[in-house]
């Protein structure tokens, strides 16, 4: 049986469900809240919404919850919960369209989640890879928290895990270059 796709009853603006099933190909009313995507994912336990509530907020139209919501900048996109949908609902490219859509609104990223995603791309221009001692130490200074989980440090030190010395990779020059290719102009090295 197939599942209608949603319909605006707002008078000429469109459902959220409406403009999540344009922006991401998939029917939000297919969701028949089974849970099973919560079950599986991995920051069900760090998130105040987990995949199952993001997908039953869309359909009642909870646009101003869902997009100042921390929850959606905590998922891994791991896509735990696409594998375990039986209705290939999609939460996780759901919620990267509320990530975009929050962002065209103008709303603020969390701070640590923004210093994290800039330390790491700054690692991987930096280098073509990742360098964790890097992106630690340049997280670290973004968001003041220089004490906090630093008890891990020494054992991470001690399995090799962590290198002192960032190693480039062959292709380093090209990365840079899609980097450059995906800024908007005027904001390079922002």
């Amino acid at each position: 049986m197939s599942v209608p796709m949603p319909q605006s009853n707002s008078g000429g603006h469109g459902s959220l469900a409406e403009e999540l099933a344009r922006r991401t190909g998939r029917n939000p009313a297919c969701c028949y809240q089974c849970g099973k995507c919560s079950a599986g994912c991995p920051m069900a336990e760090e998130t105040s919404l987990r995949p199952h509530d993001v997908m039953r907020l869309v359909n009642l139209d909870a646009r101003e919850k869902l997009l100042s919501s921390d929850s959606i900048w905590l998922c891994l996109t791991c896509e735990t919960c696409v594998a375990r949908c039986p209705n290939q609902c999609d939460p996780a490219r759901t919620i990267d369209a509320l990530r975009e859509m929050a962002i065209a609104d103008e709303r603020p990223v969390p701070r640590p989640i923004a210093a994290f995603h800039k330390s790491f791309l700054d690692q991987v221009r930096l280098t073509g890879r990742m360098f964790e001692l890097g992106l630690m130490v340049e997280y670290k200074l973004r968001t003041g928290s220089f004490l906090a989980d630093m008890t891990a440090a020494p054992g991470t030190v001690a399995r090799g895990k962590l290198s002192f010395v960032p190693h480039a990779i062959g292709g380093v020059e090209e990365v840079r270059r899609i980097f450059e290719r995906c800024e908007p102009s005027g904001e390079e090295g922002s």
